[in-house]
């Protein structure tokens, strides 16, 4: 749901700026509470494959796709703080080097697809796991962000068009076209979240930062019997977070580099509505359109798995430096 440039007027565009930016600011601090030994090496691995994953839109509907937006995935694996920063890092790089989401639209993007989608999905996922405790909850509880968060934030879409857009809509009718095919991307979505976090709970149930909760205390018993709790016990495997990362990197590199050869080209949620309810003739020419990985890579003749290759390793880059900033400040 990635907004292109000249879909809202410059109030909307700037204001969102502010607020995206504030969000931001917020979280570069409250993140420092985040980025520990664990959380810090892999929020630039979960920004790369969420970078990876957007690649391989689904179909959902006759001629409409969908693809992963990752805000309830990156807070559950990271915390909520990180993963707005997560989010932020992708669209950044999505829009100045690949020209996906407009450059004057970037703060509406970061704030719907990154502040909206981390918030409710992290939101529904605590709700759900103090109902109910274990891996099972917490796998189900991701889904369950996950679906939501996505037409949430296709209905914060729907309300910022009706106070900015540059086009006349039926609000209603938009809002429910809108609500009712991103319910549809967010099933996938769910599905997508739920697999990868079940994925690093049977592997590596200490790197999922929504589960930390569930380790049982440790419980030290004298010679006398009596107990002391010291604290919750720490699950962790053998040989450090180096094999894991590193597999996890082998995977986001094979999704990119290989997988998005096979990704549907049908009109996200977005474009498959705008153009239904007569909108989308309001976007604009993206300003580096031009650019030879524009639209990974088909402006300029490179091969979609090599523009992913790239993105993916721009976006580790980056992620993994905002963190390690963040982390050093701290």
């Amino acid at each position: 749901m990635h907004v292109p440039d000249g879909f809202f007027d410059a109030v909307v565009s700037v204001s969102s700026g502010f607020v995206a930016a504030a969000a931001v600011a917020l979280c570069l601090r409250g993140a420092r509470r985040e980025l520990d030994d664990r959380t810090a090496p892999m929020a630039g691995l979960v920004a790369a494959f969420v970078f990876a994953v957007q690649m391989l839109n689904f179909p959902v509907a006759a001629g409409t796709s969908g693809h992963l937006m990752g805000g309830a995935l990156a807070a559950v694996l990271v915390g909520p703080y990180t993963g707005v920063l997560c989010m932020a890092v992708v669209l950044i790089v999505q829009a100045l080097f690949f020209a996906d989401g407009g450059l004057t639209a970037l703060g509406v993007n970061v704030s719907i697809m990154g502040v909206v989608t981390v918030l409710t999905g992290w939101a529904v996922f605590r709700l759900v796991t103090r109902a109910a405790r274990g891996k099972g909850a917490v796998t189900a509880a991701a889904f369950l962000s996950a679906l939501v968060s996505v037409p949430v934030s296709a209905l914060v879409f729907t309300a910022l068009f009706a106070v900015g857009g540059t086009a006349p809509i039926d609000v209603g009718a938009v809002a429910a076209a809108m609500g009712g095919v991103h319910v549809l991307i967010g099933l996938g979505e769910g599905a997508i979240t739920a697999v990868t976090v079940g994925t690093v709970l049977a592997v590596r149930p200490d790197l999922v930062y929504g589960a930390r909760g569930l380790a049982r205390p440790l419980v030290l018993r004298g010679a006398d019997g009596t107990t002391t709790e010291v604290g919750a016990a720490r699950e962790t495997r053998p040989g450090g977070l180096r094999p894991f990362v590193l597999g996890g990197l082998g995977l986001t590199l094979v999704l990119a580099g290989i997988v998005s050869f096979f990704a549907s080209s049908a009109p996200d949620g977005l474009e498959s509505v705008a153009e239904d309810k007569g909108f989308l003739g309001s976007a604009t020419d993206h300003l580096f359109g031009s650019w030879a990985l524009a639209d990974y890579g088909e402006v300029g003749g490179i091969p979609v798995g090599v523009a992913g290759v790239v993105g993916v390793g721009l976006t580790l880059l980056v992620g993994a430096g905002v963190a390690s900033a963040v982390r050093t400040r701290s």
